[in-house]
């Protein structure tokens, strides 16, 4: 059993994270955590300038209702919302956090990605703990 368990919801990937968070709570310890991690890139500086002000903050609002909305009320569950390439924030972000297993979902591979997605695959190669992959 794991104690510090993150699932990485996309949420503009349209993926339900339910199913991930199942799996997540069947392999928590007694006592543990999830923690619904969201990653938002950055933008870049030539487009934040056509972006209203409070704009962005709006936004990362949004991402943590979402995230809680998909925790639906459950006390073992937290959210966070962090900056950065998804791939390698999600890997630091466990390195950093003493997360000792990741649940990831993975889409339908495409041409350049056909085993798992770019992200999935990333955070599979450079993870220093378990990683877990849903199809």
């Amino acid at each position: 059993m794991y104690k510090n368990i993150i699932v990485p919801v996309a949420l503009d990937h349209g993926h339900d994270p339910a199913e991930a968070i199942a799996i997540a709570k069947a392999l928590l310890a007694d006592g543990g955590k999830i923690t619904l991690l969201s990653v938002v890139e950055p933008v870049p500086g030539y487009i934040a300038t056509y972006i209203p002000e409070g704009q962005l903050e709006k936004n990362r609002h949004e991402v943590i209702e979402n995230l809680q909305a998909d925790a639906a009320g459950d006390e073992s569950i937290d959210t966070r919302v962090i900056m950065g390439h998804p791939g390698a924030a999600i890997v630091d972000h466990a390195n950093n956090n003493d997360v000792d297993l990741i649940v990831i979902a993975s889409h339908k591979p495409g041409l350049q990605d056909f085993f798992l997605g770019s992200t999935a695959a990333r955070v599979v190669r450079y993870s220093k703990c378990a990683v877990h992959v849903l199809r």
